[in-house]
């Protein structure tokens, strides 16, 4: 994970070290008001070589579907094959700081999903909800590819949602094995990406508590590092050349 709480020129080193040392995933976040999930995650991409990146999450009530589609196609198309997103609620106080609280958050992501994943695919949009309107809206240069569009839950009727509307879900720091299996059971076989802080240890420690999530049915574990971590690189390394091969 690469933390918003790390300055934005921090970025280039740590993905580049995350690269070279071979680690699957980079993950990257959204939070207000720190930096940009999209232009994060396409300069990781341009500075590297086969890392995949994961945008962990977007905010919808920040963003008209229609330019998230577009952000999101054009990674797909720059990069294919390295690009997942997420989506979610976002933090209900700092939506209200920029006046784009919903009323029905809920009903929100689950409408931003349903267009999202559409204008993905390269179909012809049109639709009149609560939140979403588009009339005749297809994309230009949909993505070649397939782009895993995931959902952050946290309540259980987002995780059903998720579990409805999107490719997998992705759990925040925190989020005990228990839990996993919990959401295990209602998202069937989409994709759970949990986020987790607080291993700390040898690499052999490490890489054990890592299988408690695994064996929870978590499809992906992105360690999460402290925001005052002195050193990130050291970190990605140790991640990637001690822990990674023991799992």
């Amino acid at each position: 994970m690469f933390l918003p709480q790390f300055p934005p020129e921090r970025l280039r080193g740590i993905a580049r070290t995350a690269d070279e040392a071979g680690l699957d995933e980079l993950w990257l976040w959204e939070d207000c008001f720190w930096e940009s999930g999209v232009a994060t995650a396409a300069a990781a991409l341009a500075w590297t070589a086969r890392l995949r990146v994961g945008i962990g999450l977007l905010p919808v009530p920040l963003r008209n579907v229609a330019l998230t589609a577009m952000e999101v196609a054009t990674l797909g198309r720059l990069f294919p094959g390295r690009v997942q997103v997420g989506v979610g609620h976002g933090v209900q106080e700092w939506m209200g700081q920029v006046g784009a609280r919903a009323g029905s958050p809920l009903t929100l992501l689950r409408e931003h999903l349903t267009a999202l994943r559409a204008l993905l695919r390269g179909e012809r949009v049109s639709t009149g909800g609560r939140y979403v309107t588009l009339a005749d809206v297809e994309l230009v240069w949909p993505p070649h590819e397939a782009v895993p569009v995931l959902a952050g839950a946290v309540g259980q009727r987002t995780v059903r949602l998720a579990g409805e509307h999107a490719d997998g879900v992705i759990l925040t720091g925190g989020t005990p094995p228990e839990r996993v299996r919990e959401v295990r059971g209602i998202v069937g076989a989409g994709r759970i990406v949990v986020y987790v802080d607080g291993l700390s240890g040898d690499a052999a420690t490490v890489a054990d508590g890592i299988g408690r999530w695994v064996e929870a049915g978590a499809d992906t574990v992105v360690l999460q590092p402290a925001a005052d971590e002195p050193d990130p690189e050291a970190f990605v390394r140790f991640v990637a050349t001690e822990v990674r091969p023991r799992l």
